[in-house]
């Protein structure tokens, strides 16, 4: 058994006992939970990643509800010593929950809560950051001004790729597939191609209608396209945005974007042989999941096409990265911040918090959960339902009628 775990305490007194494995954005979270009498402990271990055995000591021989990080292993031993401890629901401050084993939580009954329709813009704008950032050389540039190589102005000097005119694909056109295409599309006027297994007619009415905006003001007007298969998007793409789901696929010419979710389907999506497909000079973007792109293959591909760039929010093996990426100049490499806006952790924080309320006080589900805005709205009274249960149908727990 690991030692005793550190820990601040709000409101001592609370009937229920709500445990958070790490400290979250805002304090509005924190009053939601003792505003109904909730007794909340929040971990102080000066650990970036709590281990089981840290978690179980943590849950303590009585919990309620605890509210977890997407890093952590949350399977039978968990979800056992969260149910000896006659709790009920456990939730991700995340919308994936890739390290969750919900098979273990429905065997439990454990409800699992996740925190959707709050990272959209702000996901979709640090996509849409790295695809700047990686066609104009910024953070090279970066690094080399502040090593004080710049003795003055050269012809050839981090020249990059201009993205206006050029075309962005999008692997997966769904909400944050297509809030990064209208960024890249309005922005730098980039024409569209995207593969989805659904019609995008929103995404496609907007391009269209921006299009024709363009073409009434004298200039030339943006197109869009959606590709028949993912790698038709990958050969014409200029900058690709991975934006992948089973039901939700997005891409990018010369830059492309990804953001799927990560199943058998999306692993390794982007391998050796559908690198070699792309352009020398594209620009690839996952703010996703890490291991939808074989990390070995991009390592290679980067140094052997030195045109090529990419930018990473998410990797493979995180926190790690593969050996070699750190090297490679032509990849920009951040640690998964891509919902990192006071606004959207503050949010997801709530959430979070609220899906394990819900489920201590028995609401119902919220029949939405991409419409959260009442949730987050301080100035209006929270509705009293679950925002997100992932596993609801197979728990069977009532839907929300508001």
């Amino acid at each position: 058994m690991a030692k005793p775990i550190s820990i601040q305490v709000w409101n001592p007194n609370g009937k229920y006992r709500v445990v958070s494995t790490k400290s979250m954005p805002g304090t509005r979270w924190i009053r939601l939970l003792t505003d109904q009498d909730c007794r909340v402990e929040i971990c102080t271990e000066k650990k970036t990643i709590l281990s089981v055995d840290d978690i179980v000591a943590l849950i303590g021989d009585r919990c309620d509800g605890v509210i977890g990080q997407l890093t952590e292993d949350w399977g039978d031993a968990l979800f056992s010593a969260l149910k000896r401890a006659g709790g009920t629901a456990f939730s991700n401050m995340a919308v994936g929950y890739n390290n969750v084993d919900v098979g273990a939580a429905n065997k439990y009954g454990i409800a699992v809560g996740n925190t959707p329709g709050v990272l959209t813009e702000t996901t979709a704008e640090l996509a849409a950051s790295l695809s700047l950032a990686a066609a104009r050389k910024i953070v090279e540039a970066d690094q080399f001004m502040r090593a004080g190589l710049y003795d003055g102005w050269l012809p050839h000097l981090f020249v990059g790729n201009l993205l206006k005119g050029q075309t962005v694909g999008v692997i997966g056109a769904g909400r944050i597939g297509s809030a990064y295409a209208r960024m890249m599309i309005e922005g730098f006027k980039m024409n569209l191609i995207y593969y989805d297994l659904y019609q995008s007619t929103r995404l496609e009415k907007f391009v269209t209608a921006y299009g024709q905006f363009l073409q009434a003001n004298g200039e030339q007007p943006v197109t869009w396209k959606r590709a028949a298969t993912m790698e038709d998007v990958l050969r014409e793409a200029d900058v690709m945005n991975h934006v992948v789901n089973t039901k939700e696929l997005e891409q990018s010419q010369r830059t492309i974007s990804l953001h799927p979710v990560l199943d058998k389907t999306t692993y390794h999506l982007i391998n050796k042989d559908t690198l070699a497909i792309m352009k020398k000079e594209a620009v690839l973007v996952n703010a996703s999941r890490g291991p939808v792109i074989d990390e070995a293959a991009l390592v290679e591909h980067l140094k052997a096409n030195p045109m090529f760039r990419v930018g990473l929010d998410v990797f493979e093996d995180e926190p790690k990265m593969k050996p070699g990426l750190a090297e490679q100049k032509n990849a920009v490499v951040v640690p998964h911040i891509a919902s990192a806006s006071k606004w959207t952790r503050e949010g997801m924080a709530t959430l979070a918090a609220l899906n394990v309320l819900g489920k201590i006080k028995g609401y119902p589900v919220w029949g939405d959960p991409n419409r959260v805005d009442k949730f987050l709205d301080e100035k209006s009274l929270v509705p009293a339902a679950c925002p997100s249960i992932v596993n609801a149908k197979q728990l069977d727990l009532p839907v929300s009628k508001l």
